[in-house]
């Protein structure tokens, strides 16, 4: 069983290995193939491209759980078949990409702005101050969902089942597939670092919800803001990134953006939320109050970054004269 668990440990990181590279690959690629004001829509709607993949994996992901209702629970898992299909639908999604074609510095390239010597001089501080505010609002927003499930599981909680669970996580889903077709729109009326603000917003009352909610219908509500806030975020905040980052400096520093949002999950979940839970519950708590401080610490975190936020776009890029991010 161990030598199992270990096994599915070392594949999984092979794959995420694999998969953060892939995500500076199609950040810097987007960024060469379309000009500015294109990039949040067409990060909008890969989103919401990813939200149907969303809403079908996890309607496989349950018919091959049990063999179709033919096997044990678990089945799957055992079985290796739920990995083997997921490999099989990422070898064929990646064919589609070898017939994109390559941009880069060295070749001609969409110019966002003119940046000047002031600009340039500072570029990279204003990027650092984005970056500070990403990583609290994603790492705010996301270390909870490692425990977001066991805290609607609890007797003393929601006391959810199964079931009434993947409709939560759909609802989440519903959302992105929804307002990722309107990201782009949304991205041109108010500017994409108004609409970073906006989605830490969305965010924020969701993590509001759910500190004080006692209702299920408000988890629902809940969830829906929590799809409305992730895909806004996600479009605007990688349009604003592609205008802050030079075309030659589009690989590293696109590495760094992705990693304020692909750790914000697992990393933030383990040093953050869970640890959070745990010494609450030592000091005697009980297990719903002790998760839901875990969603007040994380609504400090998604707050910080929003208050980073609103002063560089609203303060900072206007006394520097770079207005062409809020456009």
């Amino acid at each position: 069983a161990n030598l199992a668990g270990y096994t599915i440990i070392l594949g999984l990181t092979v794959v995420e290995f694999f998969w953060a590279m892939s995500n500076i690959g199609w950040s810097a690629l987007i960024s060469d193939i379309y000009p500015e004001k294109k990039r949040n829509e067409v990060q909008g709607r890969l989103a919401s491209v990813g939200g149907l993949g969303r809403l079908l994996g996890i309607w496989i992901g349950g018919q091959l759980y049990d063999g179709m209702g033919g096997k044990y629970e678990g089945w799957g898992f055992e079985s290796g078949i739920l990995f083997f299909v997921a490999a099989a639908i990422m070898i064929i999604a990646m064919l589609p990409v070898l017939l994109l074609p390559e941009g880069g510095a060295g070749s001609k390239t969409f110019r966002d702005y003119d940046c000047g010597s002031v600009c340039r001089a500072e570029s990279f501080r204003f990027y650092l101050i984005f970056l500070a505010a990403m990583t609290f609002i994603n790492f705010g927003r996301n270390c909870v969902a490692t425990i977001q499930s066991q805290y609607l599981f609890l007797e003393s909680g929601f006391a959810v089942n199964s079931q009434t669970l993947s409709h939560i996580v759909n609802t989440e889903s519903a959302a992105i597939v929804l307002l990722g077709l309107f990201s782009g729109r949304i991205g041109r009326r108010m500017g994409n670092g108004r609409a970073v603000c906006t989605g830490a917003l969305f965010s924020v009352f969701y993590l509001v919800i759910f500190i004080f909610s006692d209702q299920l219908y408000l988890i629902f509500v809940a969830s829906f803001l929590r799809g409305t806030g992730d895909v806004i975020i996600l479009a605007a905040s990688y349009a604003m990134a592609s205008v802050l980052i030079p075309p030659e400096s589009r690989g590293s520093w696109f590495g760094y953006f992705n990693a304020t949002l692909f750790l914000s999950w697992g990393v933030a979940g383990t040093f953050i939320a869970g640890p959070v839970v745990d010494a609450m519950e030592m000091l005697g708590y009980a297990s719903a109050a002790a998760y839901r401080m875990a969603y007040v610490a994380a609504l400090f975190m998604t707050l910080t970054g929003l208050v980073i936020q609103v002063v560089l776009v609203f303060i900072l890029l206007p006394k520097a004269g770079i207005r062409k991010v809020e456009a």
